[in-house]
């Protein structure tokens, strides 16, 4: 990936960062002087999202160096690392947000916020819709993982933001426990979304791989002149780059320049087709039984 696009992706993640430090900043000033629970709530969540965009710019700078002696496979593995640490600040947080949000929740002198925090809570959700669709179409025009899972926090925070303003407006019409009501749901949606996180994380740590894409891997293989037989195909993350092992049976009495030619043909068919820049296929002869009868 060149330095162009380097700097788009850099681009967009500080972008969304400066989103997140002005709307958290005004969010949390604001919930004080309107009393509004979820608004903090809203705006806590907005914190969060600056670590875990801070994970990101750095994970992706230090996925970027090149291999070296003790990382012969790359630094790749970092963004995933990043994203970890993100999780547990958001998980901090959410518990955070929830044991205030629900004490004020049975609190019988709980008043309704200030209008003033729904019309920033609607605000707030215009300004990360837009964040959201420029972050989101960089990141599907470059094909970079990380950058779409921050689009898609993005999204997640505008939806979040709409919640804190109907639960402020609920308050307004009588019903004062809505608004801290709403921060306990805004808690809960922070650890949800920490787990998502945490869990897509450790997947692709412990070499975790989706069946259903091995299946596509197969057919392209499978159709390549010379395969005779697949005998396994295995896959594994770096960072967002997919790596492949493709072991083949071919005829036993191809010499070793012909074999190596359908070698390189996998490796070709798959980074064409599916955009995997490494494959390291392992050339077997066919064996006795799936040979053909005379």
């Amino acid at each position: 990936m060149d330095s162009t696009l380097h700097k788009r992706i850099d681009r967009a993640a500080y972008i969304s960062m400066t989103a997140y430090i002005v709307l958290s900043i005004l969010k949390i000033t604001i919930s004080y002087i309107a009393n509004s629970n979820a608004l903090r709530a809203d705006g806590l969540n907005n914190l969060t999202d600056i670590g875990a965009t801070v994970a990101i710019i750095i994970g992706l700078k230090i996925s970027r160096k090149p291999r070296d002696a003790d990382h012969p496979y790359g630094h790749s593995k970092m963004e995933q690392i990043s994203s970890l640490v993100a999780s547990f600040i958001m998980v901090a947080v959410g518990i955070q947000v929830l044991y205030g949000a629900i004490s004020h929740v049975f609190d019988s002198k709980t008043v309704a916020p200030d209008p003033l925090s729904a019309w920033i809570a609607v605000g707030s959700a215009f300004v990360m819709f837009g964040v959201y669709k420029y972050v989101m179409g960089i990141a599907k025009s470059v094909h970079n993982k990380a950058l779409e899972a921050a689009a898609k926090d993005n999204i997640s925070d505008a939806y979040v933001s709409v919640g804190t303003a109907v639960g402020i407006i609920g308050a307004q019409f009588g019903f004062p426990w809505i608004d801290p009501l709403a921060a306990v749901i805004i808690g809960i949606i922070i650890i949800k979304t920490a787990w998502e996180i945490f869990s897509e994380a450790t997947h692709m740590l412990t070499d975790g791989f989706h069946p259903e894409k091995i299946e596509e891997y197969k057919e392209t293989v499978d159709a390549i002149e010379g395969v005779d037989h697949i005998v396994d195909i295995q896959g594994r993350m770096y960072g967002n780059a997919i790596h492949l092992d493709v072991t083949v049976e071919v005829a036993g009495e191809l010499d070793v320049y012909k074999s190596h030619d359908i070698a390189d043909a996998i490796q070709d068919e798959l980074k064409e087709k599916h955009n995997i820049p490494c494959t390291h296929v392992h050339i077997e002869p066919l064996k006795e039984e799936r040979q053909p009868q005379n």
